[in-house]
């Protein structure tokens, strides 16, 4: 299945994520496609990276990788972030069930 928001690279177990995020939201969950990018919604202010770290831990329980293995490559300050996943045997379609 070709999908924008996301590549897969090597083995199939690494991944490139395009998100965009949503701070401040009542509950933390990937809510759908918002353009070229998978959108997530997460609990977490804005503030001082606090957003970041939330949505790195959240992706790394979802691909039941350590946090070591979620590295956030683009969009420290932006909306639009660029996540890579090392070492997954989960397929990035389970952020869309």
């Amino acid at each position: 299945m070709l999908c924008s928001w996301y590549r897969s690279h090597d083995d199939g177990r690494r991944f490139t994520l395009t998100l965009h995020v949503q701070p401040g939201a009542k509950c933390t969950e990937a809510s759908g496609i918002h353009g070229d990018a998978l959108k997530v919604k997460l609990a977490a202010p804005p503030i001082d990276g606090m957003a970041n770290a939330a949505l790195l831990k959240f992706l790394a329980e979802i691909f039941e990788v350590p946090l070591r293995r979620v590295t956030l490559k683009q969009g420290i300050k932006s909306r639009r972030k660029v996540v890579e996943i090392q070492q997954s045997a989960v397929r990035p379609e389970i952020l869309l069930q």
